[in-house]
């Protein structure tokens, strides 16, 4: 059999052996956390554990719902991840518009820093900004949820590199016939840039919806509290750690982020896909 062709079916077998390790990489956490949700505790704690299960016990997730209040955990996550949707939205777009097509002193150095702030973990400042909004008393208030993620460096990054991709000449027409910068970004840039956008606004509300530290260290009660931290009191609703009832409240809190993400799936293709070919 002539070499080349040995070659490209050994590539081709490789790739194939390759894709199945990834799809496992993903998959085999969420049917791991799936199969532990409807197991009872007993089972749980088998070793060698068991890949599947005879009687599912549908009723932990009832437990789950039933063992914390739930739907206060979800209301503050549903404001919190909105409030920082908005946020990001006002102060991200504004930003990338301003530095995709702007002119101005410091420009290249201010984006530098902006670039710059993606490498400084939450964790090496939550110290100092408990502090400033300890004085300003915003602990144990949305604000204080909301506040620290208003903006996005990746955001202003990958947005302001559609906007660059938009013809000068679309937007020198838009100015001669009068019209805003404002209107400029909302009618021209922002249906263009929708893509992007809803990426943006897809990754934002994952990050916030599943953000545990934030929540955990800006509060001292249930009052604002979001939903992961609601999940983690489940670990102690029965005697000893109830692992089949956690994950009972991980797959529900996962749910909102599989329906997003099936419903935006189309434009985050379109979004990689456009820069990809620019």
């Amino acid at each position: 059999m002539d070499t080349k062709i040995i070659a490209k079916k050994l590539a081709a077998l490789l790739k194939i052996i390759l894709n199945i390790i990834i799809i496992l990489i993903f998959f085999v956490p969420f049917y791991w956390m799936v199969l532990t949700a409807v197991k009872s505790l007993g089972e749980t704690l088998l070793f060698p554990p068991t890949f599947f299960v005879k009687s599912p016990r549908f009723e932990n997730f009832v437990n789950a719902y039933q063992a914390i209040p739930f739907i206060k955990y979800t209301v503050n996550s549903i404001i919190v991840t909105g409030g920082t949707l908005i946020c990001q939205f006002l102060t991200v777009i504004p930003a990338a518009y301003a530095f995709a097509r702007y002119q101005f002193r410091l420009k290249n150095l201010l984006f530098g820093i902006t670039l710059a702030t993606m490498m400084i973990p939450g964790q090496l400042i939550f110290l100092p900004i408990f502090l400033l909004f300890s004085k300003w008393g915003l602990i144990n208030s949305f604000w204080s949820l909301i506040l620290p993620g208003a903006s996005s460096a990746f955001g202003i990054f990958m947005l302001r590199q559609t906007f660059k991709q938009v013809p000068e000449e679309l937007i020198e027409a838009a100015r001669l016939d009068k019209s805003s910068e404002g209107k400029i970004i909302f009618k021209i840039m922002l249906p263009i840039a929708k893509p992007t956008v809803v990426t943006l606004g897809l990754l934002t509300f994952i990050g916030t919806w599943n953000d545990y530290f934030w929540p955990l260290v800006m509060t001292t009660n249930d009052t604002v509290r979001t939903l992961p931290v609601g999940i983690v009191s489940l670990r102690m609703v029965e005697s000893g750690i109830s692992y089949h009832t956690v994950m009972a409240g991980n797959v529900i809190l996962i749910i909102p982020i599989f329906i997003v993400y099936f419903l935006a799936q189309g434009q985050i293709i379109k979004a990689f896909t456009y820069m990809g070919e620019k």
